[in-house]
């Protein structure tokens, strides 16, 4: 159920297009038609959309750029890969496409189930400001998390999160074998578009190794840019 048009205004910032979610962009608009039917119902149309976002779009943690355009769900779209926040983006871009009212959460979350790799360029297993979606269906907003695909679940030992669009998708506490997976720390409340200087902030701030001067105009660690996230998570959990 939508919000009727007595209460429609307080919906609009939920409805509308960002420079972020512009999904009046071709890519976007291809990907929210062909994932979904007219003639579905929100509620359908919104699993729909999670699970392609989901599968459809990699993984990636070596994708977050210091770079605006780099999380315009177009940009994700061609690219076929992003990480937690860009994908949140996607899925709330395609969900306003279809006129259902989307918005960005945000929490700092601990996950046990990084590779060696991204730990070492990153000194801590804190990822700050990790990105979810609340979608308003059936007159309540539930939340939704595509950010890992299960391809990378299945090389991680970790339940791939299904979304019914009844009840909230977040990360699960526990992998398949019983150990920690995923703690959420602080939560940062919602978002009707993506707060980028505070995400830039927050990683400056924890994440200062990534960072010098010359690299502050282009990637948050340039180094961090080149990798396989998935093959690393199967070299170190087969």
């Amino acid at each position: 159920m939508k919000p009727g048009k007595s209460d429609l205004s307080s919906f609009k910032c939920y409805l509308q297009p960002t420079y972020f979610m512009d999904f009046e962009s071709p890519e976007v608009i291809e990907f929210a038609q062909t994932r979904c039917s007219k003639s579905d119902s929100d509620k359908a149309k919104a699993i729909k959309l999670y699970y392609a976002v989901r599968d459809e779009i990699r993984y990636d943690p070596y994708d977050f750029k210091n770079d605006k355009l780099n999380f315009k769900a177009s940009t994700t779209l061609k690219k076929m890969r992003g990480y937690c926040v860009a994908k949140a983006i996607v899925l709330a871009s395609v969900a306003r496409f279809h006129r259902i009212p989307a918005r960005l959460g945000f929490a700092d979350v601990k996950n046990h189930l990084s590779t060696s790799r991204l730990r070492e360029l990153m000194k801590t297993d804190v990822f700050m400001y990790h990105g979810y979606v609340e979608l308003f269906l059936n007159s309540r907003w539930v939340k939704a998390t595509p950010a890992f695909n299960i391809t990378l679940c299945t090389n991680f030992n970790v339940k791939p999160l299904e979304f019914d669009g009844v009840n909230d998708s977040l990360f699960h506490e526990f992998d398949t074998k019983g150990n920690r997976h995923m703690e959420y720390l602080t939560e940062h409340g919602h978002f009707d578009d993506l707060p980028f200087d505070n995400i830039l902030k927050a990683c400056i701030e924890v994440y200062p190794h990534f960072f010098n001067a010359a690299l502050l105009s282009k990637s948050l660690g340039e180094a961090a840019s080149v990798g396989d996230f998935h093959q690393e998570a199967i070299d170190e959990n087969m």
